[in-house]
């Protein structure tokens, strides 16, 4: 009797795996005949699919779905890498880490005489940008139509090619300044308001008042002319005299705004 369950144990074991392969084999046929995926193994996550593991034994990285966290944290404020990268604005030149206006900033009739140092650098300010140094224009000269003499090449530089009000040669405002004078002269004065007064603890007595020169004669900008593609000095101007000017931006993250 002792004998006897160790068989009867074998037996019903072969029954039992008999009866999983039919019901495993009827399902696989039930699905095929439903249109259904079957059940065998494949590198890619299917619905009633079996999943192959990779050489390592391992779950394939690329079988594994991106939950919607993960998905949305491969954009930043809504853009994808792309979106992300350094850009110029159409209506400038890439020269590299700055943008330049690829022409002149457009005066309007009303404003015309006033674009002096202060206009321009405020001008480009309020676009997001800042005047252009010398060195940055001249440097720009092989990329840009910078303003040129009315004998220079007109596809290359910015000329006057109109004759009917004269033929005028052409220079632009930097950032540069310059001074031809020294001391006290040579950039400014502030001046002293007529309500500036001594500190009496320190027994100071009253400033004379004295009036600003805030746009001194003294101090000139450098202008830059195109120069054959070389890039040239075009002399210094005081800075509240009007003259040509074009701004400079640093590349911005995402899509730029418009300069209008």
């Amino acid at each position: 009797m002792s004998t006897s369950r160790p068989v009867n144990v074998a037996a019903w074991s072969a029954v039992l795996l008999a009866l999983i392969a039919v019901v495993l084999s009827t399902s696989a046929e039930s699905d095929a005949a439903k249109g259904e995926p079957s059940a065998s193994a494949s590198a890619k996550l299917r619905k009633f699919g079996l999943l192959r593991l990779n050489a390592k034994a391992k779950v394939p990285l690329a079988a594994i779905p991106k939950v919607r966290r993960a998905r949305n944290a491969d954009r930043v404020g809504g853009r994808g890498a792309g979106g992300l990268l350094d850009r110029c604005a159409p209506e400038t030149v890439d020269l590299g880490t700055v943008c330049l206006m690829s022409s002149p900033y457009p005066v309007e009739r009303g404003d015309v005489g006033k674009n002096d140092y202060f206009f321009a650098t405020q001008a480009c300010v309020e676009l997001g940008g800042y005047l252009p140094t010398a060195a940055q224009l001249i440097g720009a000269a092989p990329r840009v139509k910078l303003a040129g003499r009315a004998d220079d090449n007109e596809v290359t530089a910015s000329t006057d090619i109109d004759p009917t009000d004269g033929l005028k040669d052409r220079r632009e405002m930097s950032s540069t300044l310059t001074t031809t004078a020294s001391g006290a002269r040579a950039a400014g004065f502030q001046g002293v308001s007529d309500v500036s007064r001594g500190d009496p603890r320190a027994g100071e007595p009253d400033p004379a008042p004295l009036p600003a020169n805030p746009s001194p004669e003294t101090l000139h900008y450098i202008t830059v002319y195109d120069n054959g593609d070389r890039g040239g000095f075009g002399g210094g101007k005081p800075v509240g005299q009007p003259e040509l000017f074009r701004c400079a931006f640093n590349k911005a993250q995402g899509n730029h705004g418009s300069l209008e």
